[in-house]
């Protein structure tokens, strides 16, 4: 055992799993329902005003695994209820602001910049880097789990709230990866409105519902992310003007409806030893697992995560050689370590943009406080994952 906290987690998990069932027996909570879910589904599609729109199948196909294959603890069932619930509610809102407002659709976005990269590659850093930058736009924790507020905006006490929640259940992923509700992050949150991406991969095992993906077309959910991104650009009052700086590894395995949603897009291509990145991946999917499920089997989550790591790395690798039109550019984990003030001059050179002291002065004050909140204390070995020396190659079906 290699956590950094090894057994916090399991007994906090346990006392919380012990709280909610004791208030769900004596009704002072109502016990959560996964299949309740499928109303309030039904309502969000009336409210679409879609007969049968392709997210109300990933839906489905979602609560089916999670019903029979995540093996859910009481604190599991309630973070999918929880999480399912609030996403429907965000695809209600959407489609109620995007009725009242149609010009959303029209905001034209910059050239985005797209931080493409495996989990545990360096994406993060590399993100956060340009995000010492205002010149550009950047998507934040508060914003992408939660893009269209409510009457009243309470992302950031939300988001507060649930970060606050993970720490205390599991102090272990804080290190693995910190954030906080103002801090630039990924818009993971955008792909899963869609129900769809490494969201849920990553926290719950869904393996009918990640083999179902696999072979889906995901144009449509790009294009719902597009209209999302217009909508940030929008509420920001910025029309689309600054470029977005985005990353998410399920970008590595939706390369082609990504740049085919966003034709103008450059790429940062970020590199690391696969054998690390699978470790480190499962790691991540390990601590965030264990939380929800009292059944999480590290040797399963690191074959997954080994399957997974290789079918992206085999995607991307061919999309980017069928499309040399689209501007692109390698970095790697190490080079950012060995000399990240030489890499980032080098990717703005790349990207048309000069590279001021004040912004790299902000780059290593972001850096420094990084180092200092302990976010390189993440520790793992592979062989706790059952993982071995060469990656597979990645499945045809």
């Amino acid at each position: 055992m290699t956590d950094p906290v090894p057994d916090i987690a399991e007994r906090r998990v346990r006392r919380a799993s012990v709280l909610l069932e004791a208030a769900w027996r004596h009704r002072l909570l109502t016990r959560p329902k996964l299949a309740d879910l499928r109303a309030r589904a039904d309502a969000v599609m009336r409210e679409e005003g879609a007969a049968a729109p392709p997210w109300r199948e990933a839906f489905e196909r979602l609560l089916e695994s999670l019903e029979h294959e995540a093996a859910l603890n009481p604190v599991g069932l309630t973070f999918a209820t929880v999480q399912l619930g609030g996403l429907l509610r965000q695809r209600a809102r959407a489609a109620r602001l995007w009725r009242a407002h149609p010009e959303i659709a029209a905001v034209e976005l910059a050239e985005p910049i797209v931080v493409l990269g495996q989990m545990r590659s360096g994406t993060t850093r590399l993100q956060r880097l340009f995000g010492c930058d205002p010149r550009l736009a950047h998507t934040r924790f508060y914003e992408v789990t939660e893009p269209v507020p409510g009457a009243f905006d309470l992302r950031l006490i939300k988001s507060w709230a649930q970060l606050a929640l993970l720490d205390k259940l599991n102090p272990a992923l804080s290190a693995v990866h910190p954030s906080g509700p103002r801090q630039v992050d990924e818009p993971f949150g955008l792909l899963a409105v869609s129900f769809y991406g490494a969201q849920f991969e990553a926290q719950w095992r869904v393996r009918g519902f990640a083999r179902w993906w696999e072979s889906q077309d995901r144009s449509w959910v790009y294009g719902e992310f597009k209209h999302l991104l217009q909508t940030l650009a929008w509420q920001r009052g910025s029309a689309g003007g600054q470029p977005f700086v985005l990353k998410a590894p399920q970008f590595m395995e939706d390369l082609t409806p990504l740049v085919t949603a966003f034709p103008d897009a450059r790429l940062i291509c970020l590199n690391r030893d696969p054998q690390q990145v699978v470790a480190s991946t499962a790691s991540l999917a390990w601590q965030q697992m264990r939380i929800q499920s009292d059944a999480a089997d590290r040797s399963w989550i690191g074959a997954e995560w080994q399957r997974k790591t290789a079918l992206r790395e085999a995607i991307a690798a061919e999309v980017r050689a069928a499309h040399p039109e689209v501007p692109q550019i390698e970095t790697s984990f190490a080079a950012m370590n060995a000399d990240w003030r030489g890499e980032m001059r080098r990717l703005y050179a790349f990207l048309g943009l000069e590279l001021p002291a004040w912004v790299e002065a902000r780059m290593a004050r972001y850096l420094a406080d990084a180092e200092a909140s302990g976010y390189r204390k993440h520790s793992y070995r592979a062989e706790d994952f059952g993982l071995g020396t060469h990656l597979p190659q990645p499945a045809t079906n």
